[in-house]
């Protein structure tokens, strides 16, 4: 279908329109943030490269068809299809002169670029994939790109940065393995870092599962498999471990440690210091090594 080229600058091979950020400080004290944005509409002739980049480059394509080279491996370029191209690796891309590509492309860069883009499911061995949630991404990227144009200067860092995690965000819901099995270590991590957190915050197994993306039989079964306790067991021991370091280092009453760490009171917190130290908390808090 005919596109609206109005907004794009014109050169010898695309049509393009682009908006170029300056990190803030604050920005590049964080794990990833925004360099660049655009979208461009291919010319018949249009490639790319043999070339390198200096940051990451996500790329969806929106229209058209063309190939991406990369590492020794050329990709089939098609609606739905993204791609990345990654600092310092040569790459070469270019259209089908029948069904020019367009498409919509985020530059970025920071120390946790290479996680933010395996949670949705590119790597360095796999720099394309066909997404499930690209036009909503795509959507994410076009009003992202609107509002640098129309505010510039004043759209803040962390209005960047907000719309740039949404982006990754809308990806990241459809970035699970195809076979519909949550691959093992990445879930079960996930679980253990949600115990770790929120472990006084009144949370069940059920809950951990939940947040893990699995039922509560097959997290606590595959978590005793890999760790050698139960999830109940885990939490248990974080309670427990946090209580003795509040009796070691503080002069916070038993009542207040056993609430702090997720105990409904003092008689349930007593007993499973108890059990899992030897002794009851006030005799081992007596008995603590002099500060």
């Amino acid at each position: 279908m005919p596109i609206d080229t109005d907004d794009m600058k014109e050169d010898h091979h695309e049509y393009l329109r682009v908006h170029f950020f300056t990190p803030s400080e604050y920005e590049k004290s964080g794990p990833a943030w925004p360099i660049r944005i655009g979208s461009n509409l291919a010319k018949p002739g249009y490639r790319i490269g043999p070339r390198t980049t200096a940051y990451y480059y996500l790329l969806l394509v929106l229209e058209g068809r063309g190939t991406f080279a990369q590492n020794g491996r050329t990709y089939p370029l098609a609606a739905g299809g993204m791609y990345c191209l990654f600092p310092q690796v040569m790459h070469e891309y270019w259209t089908d002169p029948d069904e020019p590509l367009r498409k919509i492309f985020l530059a970025f860069d920071g120390r946790m670029s290479l996680e933010l883009l395996r949670r949705i499911g590119l790597t360095p061995a796999r720099p394309h994939v066909a997404s499930a949630r690209a036009e909503e991404a795509a959507a994410g990227m076009r009003s992202f790109l609107n509002r640098a144009a129309a505010e510039g200067p004043d759209l803040s860092d962390l209005d960047r940065l907000a719309e740039f995690y949404r982006i990754f965000a809308s990806l990241e819901r459809a970035a699970l393995p195809e076979s519909g099995e949550p691959d093992g270590i990445s879930w079960l991590q996930r679980g253990l870092e949600y115990m770790e957190i929120h472990y006084a915050e009144g949370i069940t197994v059920e809950d951990v599962a939940r947040h893990a993306g699995v039922g509560r039989t097959y997290f606590s079964k595959k978590f005793h498999e890999r760790y050698g306790h139960t999830p109940v067991r885990h939490m248990q021991r974080l309670k427990l471990d946090e209580a003795r370091m509040l009796l070691e280092q503080t002069n916070y009453s038993l009542s207040e440690i056993a609430h702090s760490v997720g105990y409904p009171d003092l008689f349930s917190f007593s007993k499973a210091f108890k059990k899992h130290t030897g002794l009851p908390p006030r005799q081992y808090r007596q008995q603590r090594p002099p500060s």
